[in-house]
């Protein structure tokens, strides 16, 4: 199944020639070898012939992607030319009998170590059916990208209605990205991979493709760049449905495996100021509603201390960091050693939401975790605030 499929992708990938972007696109030829070398696995396609099954009789079809600012559209001129939403797109063109539905779950400036927390309430809630996975640029310099993104997979591949799983690789514009570790995890799990790296920076290198040709700075692709970025996991999806038996004879879907790196960030949570309630506050304030993680705590009185007790064998907290007024907290579990967090930094492009692991390796039971605010700051900071948006505890006890 997996030669004959291979060889059917190597297929359409030869017959298409697409002239896009501002400069001289490379010839069908070259098309055809980027395409090709876009495939890193095709993996075990069972999940994926099943809810493509599920669309040619005509069903639902709930189709999903979560990832970070690549995922969530940045630097794409409009929400139609999204590489999810042209992924999408396939669907409804390829089942115009479906009723195909389109769940856009990306955040920026986000890794798999805060999705291994929200994925649930932000995506596996809607019940996806196929499921299009990308964090490896946003990944990067994270020293536990593998159980991290393994927490999300396992995730998704327990749903009862055992969707299907596809990995895809982003790139910086140094060619950087932790594909080889994603990859890890993709083989474990026998999932179909595909590489936006694999495919485009051997023709960057060569001067065939300019950076600017297909990504708007340095790591957001522009609308070329998105379009690559669909056709690369729609080729797949073409060379699957082109061999896809009846339903008859569709194949078994394989048990879940056991963990490959961790199974710490299968169980996880996310407590915001709604669904956790502090065991001790002295200063600090319920912030406002953040439209994608909910009300949380603010505070810009140094001293001011907030604790919570929650359970789980690693917690990590989500707080705001931005050019601004901001300060430093500290952030310890139990008699733990503190970790500083500190709200500024230097970037002029906005605020965005870091994750920071507090404490690892911990007993099973309840832990106190416990919020400080410092009276130092950064030097060019002009004042203390600081936001804290979620408590995040990942091991918690399951059966």
């Amino acid at each position: 199944m997996t030669t004959t499929l291979t060889t059917q992708f190597l297929a359409l990938a030869g017959i298409l020639a697409v002239v896009l972007g501002a400069s001289e696109a490379p010839d069908a030829a070259d098309e055809a070898e980027i395409e090709a070398r876009s495939l890193v696995r095709l993996g075990d396609t069972a999940r994926l012939e099943h809810a493509l099954a599920k669309a040619r009789r005509g069903e639902r079809v709930v189709v999903g992607v979560i990832g970070g600012s690549i995922t969530a559209g940045a630097a794409a001129s409009t929400e139609a030319n999204r590489w999810g939403n042209r992924v999408a797109l396939w669907w409804r063109e390829s089942f115009p009998q479906a009723e195909i539905v389109f769940v856009n779950a990306g955040i920026g400036a986000t890794g798999s170590d805060i999705a291994a927390h929200r994925v649930q309430p932000h995506l596996l809630e809607r019940r996806p059916d196929f499921v299009g996975i990308e964090f490896a640029v946003n990944d990067g310099g994270k020293p536990f990208v593998k159980d991290t993104l393994e927490g999300v997979v396992r995730q998704v591949l327990k749903q009862p209605n055992r969707p299907a799983a596809m990995l895809l690789f982003t790139m910086h514009q140094d060619g950087s990205n932790v594909q080889d570790q994603h990859a890890v995890i993709g083989d474990h799990y026998g999932l179909p991979m595909v590489s936006f790296r694999d495919a485009l920076w051997p023709e960057i290198k060569a001067g065939r493709i300019a950076w600017t040709d297909i990504e708007a700075d340095a790591v957001h692709p522009n609308d070329r760049g998105h379009d690559y970025c669909a056709r690369f996991v729609t080729r797949v999806l073409d060379a699957v449905l082109a061999d896809l038996p009846a339903d008859a004879d569709l194949p078994p879907i394989a048990p879940l495996p056991g963990p490959k790196a961790s199974d710490v960030f299968e169980h996880a949570a996310f407590y915001n100021a709604e669904t956790l309630a502090p065991v001790r506050n002295d200063g600090w304030d319920v912030l406002d509603t953040h439209p994608l993680f909910g009300p949380g705590w603010r505070s810009a009185t140094p001293g001011s201390a907030l604790a919570f007790e929650v359970q789980g064998t690693a917690i990590g907290l989500l707080f705001y960091r931005i050019k601004g007024a901001m300060g430093i907290a500290e952030a310890a579990v139990d008699n733990g050693p503190p970790v500083r967090m500190d709200a500024w930094f230097s970037a002029d492009w906005g605020g965005y939401t870091p994750y920071e692991l507090i404490a690892r390796d911990l007993p099973q039971g309840k832990h106190t975790v416990t919020v400080t605010l410092l009276d130092e700051k950064h030097e060019a900071s002009t004042g203390h605030e600081f936001r804290l948006h979620a408590v995040m505890p990942a091991g918690l006890p399951h059966d």
